[in-house]
């Protein structure tokens, strides 16, 4: 919590301090001056003294109106800005986070942090710079001023205190366990809210509407529960606090009747004893209540400094190389890398060595879990290699910052992402300053070009968030489309293909073919028939290079390619080709 505190503007601080010091001292002078009226104006019948000293008590009640405005305006903006910080800090540092580390947190977690962590933590700041500062000051200053009326009737406080300290205490005890859990507990909530709003469509195939009611109604009810449960102890605080100040009062009525009567008090100085009573007690609640809200507060900014004190697994190197653009001389080399996951016993990818230059197509196949999306997702970094070197334009990938590395390809993911906005902004993403004639040729490659052309707005069309408004096979299109208007040396497409007829997905590797021949293509494919014109084809089993060669060339003599041609086409389809 430290950590994040000193985020907060030390001027901006300094001056929410100023003026909260100004309120206390108006604040506490207030009492003092209503008992000089009774005791100096109504007791001796003097009206001008009333007025004079009203004039000064609406004085200082507009100086402690404004500087209680002062203090909200620079705790609030600060808390705002702190806000805003740190939802923008976790934000980059999980956009330079590597896909292992993402998958550590999970997305629903990292929205929680984002959202609900950083309220908190900005909730606590604000209560920070005003409570924190006014209460103290105020349980000081009034604890002074009331003895300086009666130091007999300041007795009273040694038994009230610790009173409420105890009862404060033993809230803490039981509430703050429960505040850390909420916090988990609205992960889950968030986890099983995004996974049915994003999968509603299985959901409804699948006939599983109620089950997945029942399954957000239990950790809906598991949330409220908790919160119910919380808020009841915490709730407890007020009724408790407003009995204990009640009875205070009454014991300071009670003796101070007494001391009025024996004449060793006047009877203004107890109505401001009574006061200053309500204002020690009423900070001590406020610190009490900070006490409370502190310890939730911490354990959202532990979850957030999770996130901001985690290192990236993939770093730049200190004096990293420049990576030369190409074009027609582009080169691409796997030199017996080997990757391990994090954690992983095994390798998921052995002794994988190949090369390509530019005009060539490879290919790569094999079975589920082979490891072909891990292979080329160590192209652009995503993952850091255990051993061996991955080398583009005769350049180690690691050796150049990633932001270089990337510049230099062209990638389209397994699942097509587009994002809410236009077709022509999505096409931009990769090419900001790419003109509409750069579009529609890619466009017309990716076979795109005559439904967007078909669509009212055409480039200007409008695509919603995810892509909702388009089938499968047109996002995969358009999300090839947005890869090649970036002029790149390298174009990664990780089985990008699959939602594509078998009419489409020969149309498009021919105009690929033709129209992309300064560049390297690396494609993953499921389906024999887009890999069979490859100049390279590379067969995985098991995270090992079992095959490399020709269509022909591996039916010929590699038993695992033919196993998955025989699986998809007939074998005398196959041995013709």
């Amino acid at each position: 919590m430290v950590k994040i505190i000193k985020r907060v503007s030390l001027v901006s601080a300094i001056m929410a301090v100023i003026f909260m010091v100004v309120q206390v001292l108006a604040d506490l002078y207030l009492p003092t001056l209503t008992s000089n009226i009774i005791d100096k104006g109504v007791a001796t019948g003097d009206i001008d003294y009333i007025w004079q000293t009203g004039f000064v008590m609406i004085g200082f009640s507009v100086i402690s109106i404004l500087a209680a405005i002062g203090n909200t305006f620079f705790a609030t903006r600060e808390s705002q800005k702190l806000g805003r910080q740190l939802r923008s800090d976790v934000y980059n540092k999980v956009e330079h986070l590597s896909n292992n580390q993402f998958d550590k947190f999970g997305t629903a977690s990292l929205i929680t942090r984002t959202t609900n962590d950083v309220t908190q933590i900005q909730m606590v700041t604000q209560m920070f710079l005003r409570m924190m500062i006014n209460a103290p000051i105020t349980l000081i200053g009034a604890s002074f001023l009331a003895y300086s009326k009666d130091p007999k009737l300041t007795q009273i406080f040694l038994y009230v205190l610790p009173i409420m300290a105890v009862l404060v205490g033993g809230i803490m005890y039981f509430a703050v366990p429960l505040f850390k859990s909420m916090q988990k507990k609205t992960d889950r909530l968030n986890l099983v809210f995004r996974e049915g709003l994003t999968g509603v469509r299985v959901i409804r195939a699948f006939g599983k509407t109620n089950y997945e009611e029942k399954r957000f109604d239990d950790a809906n009810k598991d949330y409220t529960q908790t919160a119910i449960k919380v808020n009841t102890i915490v709730s407890l605080m007020i009724p408790l606090m407003t009995l204990i100040m009640s009875g205070t009062n009454i014991a300071i009525t009670w003796f101070g009747g007494h001391y009025i009567a024996d004449m060793t008090l006047e009877v203004g100085n107890l109505i401001a004893f009574m006061t200053y009573a309500m204002q020690i007690l009423m900070s001590f609640m406020m610190l009490a209540m900070i006490f409370v809200m502190v310890p939730r507060a911490q354990a959202s900014a532990e979850r957030i400094n999770e996130v901001l004190e985690l290192e990236p697994d993939i770093t730049d190197v200190a004096n990293p190389n420049e990576l030369p653009l190409k074009g027609k001389e582009a080169t691409l080399v796997f030199d017996h890398v080997n990757y391990r996951y994090k954690g992983a016993e095994n390798l998921a990818l052995e002794d994988i060595d190949f090369s390509a230059k530019s005009g060539e197509v490879v290919a790569i196949i094999g079975g589920t879990g082979s490891g072909k999306t891990t292979l080329v997702n160590l192209i652009p970094r995503f993952y850091d290699i255990e051993s061996g070197k991955i080398l583009i334009n005769n350049t180690n990938i690691s050796a150049v910052t990633q932001a270089n590395l990337r510049e230099a390809l062209g990638v389209v993911p397994q699942k097509a992402v587009l994002f809410m906005g236009t077709i022509r902004e999505n096409m931009q993403y990769g090419a900001a300053d790419a003109s509409d004639e750069q579009i529609w040729k890619a466009l017309e490659i990716a076979q795109a070009k005559d439904f967007v052309s078909e669509m009212t707005d055409g480039l200007d069309s409008y695509v919603e968030q995810g892509g909702g408004n388009f089938s499968g096979g047109q996002r995969q299109r358009l999300a090839i489309a947005r890869a090649l208007v970036k002029k790149a040396d390298i174009y990664v497409f990780d089985d990008s293909f699959s939602a594509l007829d078998f009419k489409t997905d020969a149309k498009l590797r021919t105009a690929l073919k033709a129209d992309v021949k300064e560049a390297i293509i690396v494609l993953v494919a499921q389906r024999v028939s887009t890999v069979m014109d490859a100049d390279t084809i590379l067969v995985l089993d098991e995270g090992k290079l079992v095959g490399k060669g020709t269509h022909d060339e591996l039916m010929a003599n590699n038993q695992t390619y033919q196993e998955i041609v025989r699986s998809q086409l007939r074998e005398e389809d196959g041995s013709n080709e």
